[in-house]
């Protein structure tokens, strides 16, 4: 077999042939759009291990939406969405009203979330139900799930667009927004929340809930080796995401591994290749050799 029948077999063959697969793709690369500049803001804010929390946080409402409505994806989306404000918002007010730090509280709701959304699936549901929820599955993206995704990432640029500058204004002086802007800065980190809710439950819809962070995260740290500009950042997070989701569908495809996983871990390669090689503070930019080469 010749090296373009290889890589028509390999690479574009199941894209054109199967439409679960195509389904997948757009899906993933849908997220990616709106995945990059979310993780991007919110790495810059520290708050990477509260969105791992918060995508934790979102089963019990997913699991009250398979009650009411069984793998319905609108009432999962919609339960998983308000389960995750409702946490955040729990955790912040415990906070503001106690000497407990945010992300204690946070821990503390999430865990809680986590445990009742298992206990709430566990009595309806089977195994199965409970593995779908929680590991999702890509591949079974539909005629509802497309939308859904769309018009997240379509309300999430569209938000980012007309706030970017007093949203990167918070994220990285929020003392100054609040002078420059005393009445609107307020609404600045409930807006951030709002748009890293969504993308979770997003990503929720496609990659399960122990998953969906991993869009969000990886590809934006990786994205930090490369460049120290925020909009550079941004896209190239979003392509890194784009290319992970590629490479882990046809992992997926191929060598018959969860989706899921497949394109996390492709991502996490990303990110490793970066730490090691990358433009900025990587292993390799920070090797002695190379420092005194460039003291020389």
């Amino acid at each position: 077999m010749s090296l373009p029948e290889l890589l028509q077999t390999g690479l574009v063959a199941p894209f054109t042939e199967f439409g679960f697969m195509r389904r997948a793709w757009v899906a993933s690369l849908a997220l990616s759009l709106s995945a990059g500049p979310v993780g991007t803001l919110l790495i810059l804010r520290r708050l990477t291990l509260m969105g791992d929390a918060m995508s934790h946080a979102l089963l019990p409402g997913a699991a009250l939406g398979f009650m009411l409505a069984g793998l319905s994806l609108p009432a999962l989306g919609l339960g998983a969405f308000l389960a995750g404000l409702l946490v955040a918002a729990l955790a912040h007010q415990a906070a503001r009203l106690t000497a407990q730090r945010e992300e204690s509280a946070l821990a503390a709701f999430y865990l809680m979330a986590l445990a009742s959304g298992v206990m709430l699936v566990s009595l309806r549901g089977t195994s199965v139900d409970l593995m779908h929820l929680l590991f999702g599955n890509i591949l079974a993206a539909d005629a509802q799930t497309l939308p859904l995704v769309a018009a997240v990432t379509g309300a999430t640029l569209l938000l980012l667009a007309i706030f970017a500058r007093p949203l990167i204004a918070d994220t990285l002086d929020p003392g100054f927004l609040r002078l420059a802007w005393p009445g609107g800065s307020r609404w600045m980190r409930p807006l951030f929340m709002g748009l890293l809710v969504s993308n979770l439950v997003a990503g929720f819809l496609t990659l399960g809930t122990l998953m969906s962070v991993g869009l969000l995260v990886l590809p934006a740290a990786a994205a930090r080796f490369w460049s120290r500009n925020l909009a550079p950042q941004m896209l190239l997070a979003s392509l890194l995401a784009a290319w992970a989701s590629t490479v882990g569908l046809l992992l997926s495809y191929h060598a018959q591994l969860p989706t899921g996983p497949a394109i996390v871990l492709s991502a996490g390669v990303m990110y490793l290749l970066s730490l090691l090689c990358g433009r900025h503070d990587s292993l390799w930019r920070r090797s002695p050799t190379l420092t005194s080469g460039d003291l020389s």
